[in-house]
């Protein structure tokens, strides 16, 4: 494990009267095909045979062991399974996963149980099957219902297979979301609107939709599409909130639009500065003590990370955030939300005061960035327009 050194003056000033709630990922790392616009840790399964489920399963089983004593006694609100592609794994490696999770974890008779789907993945028997190990809410990863965006963004699905998984989703899960994503390569404002026409028609209370970005490492940043000019992109980022807005979908954050009732447990509590707890290849963990917060990270490569989680040595990299980190890493979540933030939570979930923001938020104030009164900060239109502007007001200074 490496762990970063800090002085006691760096430590100082985190006092936690109270601890976040706290939330479980699962990360299960490998897909048929890396698409081109991805940089999450996910890996090409080119083994000729089964997946290692069973050896991987152990493996987050010995993570989650090692793990248990940092969180003991607090209760699991929601469990998030992710990739990758989890819908690769099978019914029953997901049934005994959240069975052991359960033995090791107090999850919340109500938690919201989160699996990631992919359409070329899954048929509706699959779905039955997730839904009777536990899975009461399902997240498709759909990006577009245009067949010619679908391959020039490396999908390994057509627009049948998307419908159809959508619709088998609808009936039997009450809770699904379908990832969208706009400012595709050569997209118009015509074929975005259709895009999320054919979201609203399959009837998901929940839509995120994602604005590609070219990040480092990936396909498309080696072999750049053509995409939109700035202005276009700007025309269907306003034409994708407006038509969700029409249908009766809030947004929530940055990304995420939902019906009443229907808003994202688990990346709420993300965004409302909350702990969580990551299991898996490459997964990153946020865990609040009394006097500390620490973020670390697993190790990425999936035989790397099953042979250390045997080990009891999991753990990669890790992070005591200091206390001039603490409004940035804050901001960094609590800003997405379009409703911004309590006063009263900042101090909560960091344990500083609010004096601290008072410059950068008046500065921000003053900029038309956010809104403010004596309870609550909240980012105007033009902050969640400009809102890596508005970030780097709370970055830490010397």
């Amino acid at each position: 494990m490496i762990e970063t050194r800090l002085s006691p003056q760096v430590l100082a000033g985190v006092n936690l009267h109270s601890l976040p709630p706290l939330s479980l990922y699962v990360h299960l790392p490998w897909c048929v095909r890396k698409c081109p616009y991805c940089d999450f840790n996910s890996h090409e399964w080119r083994g000729g045979a089964e997946l290692p489920e069973a050896e991987y399963v152990d493996a987050l089983l010995a993570d989650l062991d090692a793990a248990v004593p940092q969180v003991w006694a607090r209760r699991v609100g929601s469990i998030f399974f992710g990739g990758g592609t989890p819908s690769l794994f099978s019914a029953a490696s997901i049934d005994a996963l959240l069975s052991a999770i359960r033995a090791r974890l107090t999850v919340e008779p109500d938690a919201e149980i989160t699996l990631e789907a992919n359409p070329g993945t899954v048929e509706a028997a699959r779905f039955r099957d997730f839904r009777a190990a536990g899975i009461n809410r399902l997240s498709i990863g759909v990006q577009s219902f245009d067949p010619v965006q679908l391959r020039r963004l490396g999908r390994i699905h057509d627009e049948v297979e998307a419908r159809r998984a959508v619709d088998a989703a609808g009936a039997i899960f009450d809770r699904f979301n379908i990832d969208i994503m706009y400012a595709l390569p050569e997209q118009t404002v015509e074929q975005a609107a259709a895009d999320v026409a054919a979201a609203l028609a399959a009837g998901a209370p929940h839509v995120s939709a994602y604005h590609l970005t070219i990040e480092p490492h990936t396909w498309f940043h080696r072999h750049p599409p053509v995409l939109p000019s700035e202005d276009s992109a700007a025309d269907i980022h306003e034409l994708v909130e407006q038509r969700l807005r029409e249908a009766g979908f809030e947004q929530y954050e940055t990304s995420a639009y939902a019906r009443p009732g229907h808003r994202c447990r688990h990346n709420l509590n993300y965004w409302e500065f909350g702990d969580y707890l990551g299991v898996g290849a490459g997964a990153h963990s946020k865990l609040s003590f009394r006097d500390a917060i620490v973020r670390s990270m697993r190790a990425r490569q999936p035989r790397d990370y099953m042979q250390r989680a045997r080990e009891q040595r999991a753990v990669d990299e890790e992070h005591r955030v200091s206390r001039s980190e603490l409004p940035f890493e804050f901001m960094m979540n609590s800003l997405r939300l379009t409703g911004g933030f309590a006063l009263a939570d900042f101090t909560e979930r960091t344990g500083l005061p609010v004096s601290i923001i008072e410059r950068p938020l008046a500065l921000a104030e003053a900029k038309g960035l956010i809104s403010r009164d004596a309870a609550r900060v909240a980012p105007t239109l033009r902050g969640r327009r400009f809102l890596n502007d508005l970030l780097q007001l709370f970055l830490p200074t010397g």
